[in-house]
């Protein structure tokens, strides 16, 4: 049974995951890094997908992207993953696949989860015990979301341009996001939507994208199946 295309609608932001083949690293050195950054400002520019947030890990990658067109984003990950595979195979002499199959994504509700996708994405290195705070991580979006640091990747939103008026104001006001780390409830809502692609947001979001796509966007409940005993298991 073929699987369903991942949702992807222009002008709603996606929360796009990709991970390393096997969990394995999929960045070497810093000049792998940049040269993953250089590929993603011009994939992005390529197709007219405005990055809002990133965060380059060991073995995975956190992108939030807002798309004009649709399939905008799948066609920017293509391009991305194409050239910087080129990249790692031609410098290190190696073949094969790099990633873990197909990158994962979710559809975003800008008014319920937007800064709150930011957040998540900017605190991997964080909650990695990579890093005590964002700002001391390099390769991530914080440093111009939260400080105003120059970023040719980055594309404000909307709802963060909201945060404040002025630069200044936003920026501070952004920081303070920072103040409280995200509960467990949200980390864990975060991450079933992306690995089921549904549309992670309120219920008037889910059906206005289950409308347009015609499935269900809402994620499955994790449970185990019930375990009927026999009288001579159960001691009865």
């Amino acid at each position: 049974m073929p699987r369903p295309p991942r949702p992807d609608l222009p002008g709603i932001p996606q929360h796009v995951i990709q991970r390393g083949n096997d969990r394995q690293a999929c960045f070497f050195s810093d000049d792998d890094r940049q040269t993953y950054l250089t590929l993603l400002r011009e994939a992005a520019a390529r197709h007219d997908c405005a990055v809002h947030a990133y965060v380059l890990m060991t073995n995975h990658v956190h992108l939030l992207v807002s798309p004009t067109a649709a399939r905008g984003v799948a066609r920017m990950m293509q391009t991305l993953g194409r050239g910087y595979v080129g990249h790692i195979n031609a410098r290190y002499r190696r073949t094969g696949t790099l990633w873990e199959g197909r990158y994962k994504s979710c559809l975003v509700d800008a008014d319920d989860y937007l800064l709150t996708c930011y957040r998540y994405i900017e605190l991997n290195p964080v909650r990695a015990g990579m890093v005590e705070r964002p700002e001391a991580y390099r390769w991530s979006s914080h440093a111009c979301n939260a400080h105003g640091a120059h970023d040719a990747i980055v594309r404000p939103h909307a709802g963060y341009l909201a945060l404040c008026a002025s630069e200044a104001a936003r920026q501070v006001a952004y920081r303070s996001l920072f103040a409280e780390a995200l509960t467990p409830a949200r980390i864990a809502d975060i991450r079933a939507y992306v690995q089921q692609q549904k549309a992670l947001g309120g219920v008037q979001f889910r059906a206005q994208v289950e409308g347009m796509l015609e499935r269900c966007m809402t994620v499955r409940p994790a449970h185990r199946p019930s375990v009927t005993r026999s009288p001579i298991h159960n001691g009865l």
